[in-house]
């Protein structure tokens, strides 16, 4: 008997086919699915909640060698898996949106400008990261990968990695390869690692508690 949190649905696409294949044959509904359904006012609060989240984790900052670090890769992963692909691109999308509008919703902001001239500037490359690697993380999420520690963290890897490989191509359109890495990659290795470790448990610890809620 399945429920929300086993639920599966039939491949709908050539692209589901092909990425059934290799990282599973069933779509797994995500960890949030019995909240919001398909689109209705679940969906909105949980966009809303996430809009909120991101902004404060871009804020917020925890003191850390070699640069301080913020939580907001972690929260735009964790949100990916726990929203699944169509409610976590809606509300990367929205939260995009809202700093192009001019809202202070960017790490920096307003200190470092807003609206689109900041999303111009060098962090441009890795607001574009993390919105594909919502998608990306939110597609393996639906694959099941967000059930078990090993699968996740290959997941919250592969995440990272896009958002960083997005960041460093745009700095290094701005300021040169050399000089992009060394100011853009290597000094939130350190934080990367924790994020993706961090981020890795999350959702296995999610679904374990709500398993043993539903006993």
């Amino acid at each position: 008997m399945n429920d929300a949190g086993t639920h599966r649905a039939p491949l709908d696409s050539p692209l589901d086919a092909t990425l059934g294949s290799s990282l599973g044959t069933a779509i797994s509904a995500p960890i949030t699915a019995s909240m919001h359904g398909s689109i209705g006012f679940g969906s909105v609060i949980l966009a809303a909640a996430g809009v909120v989240l991101l902004t404060l984790s871009a804020h917020l900052q925890v003191p850390l060698w070699p640069v301080p670090m913020t939580m907001q890769t972690y929260v735009v992963l964790v949100i990916a898996m726990a929203y699944g692909r169509r409610l976590g691109m809606a509300t990367m999308l929205a939260y995009l949106f809202a700093g192009a509008a001019g809202l202070p919703v960017f790490a920096g902001t307003p200190e470092k400008g807003l609206g689109v001239a900041y999303m111009a500037g060098p962090t441009g490359g890795y607001l574009v990261g993390f919105a594909v690697a919502t998608w990306l993380v939110a597609k393996l999420a639906e694959r099941g990968w967000d059930r078990r520690f090993v699968p996740c963290l290959a997941a919250m890897t592969a995440g990272h990695l896009l958002i960083l490989g997005c960041g460093v191509a745009w700095l290094a359109v701005l300021i040169g390869g050399q000089r992009a890495i060394a100011v853009g990659f290597t000094p939130f290795v350190v934080a990367t690692v924790l994020k993706t470790l961090l981020a890795a448990a999350t959702l296995p610890a999610a679904w374990h508690a709500v398993s043993r809620l539903k006993r």
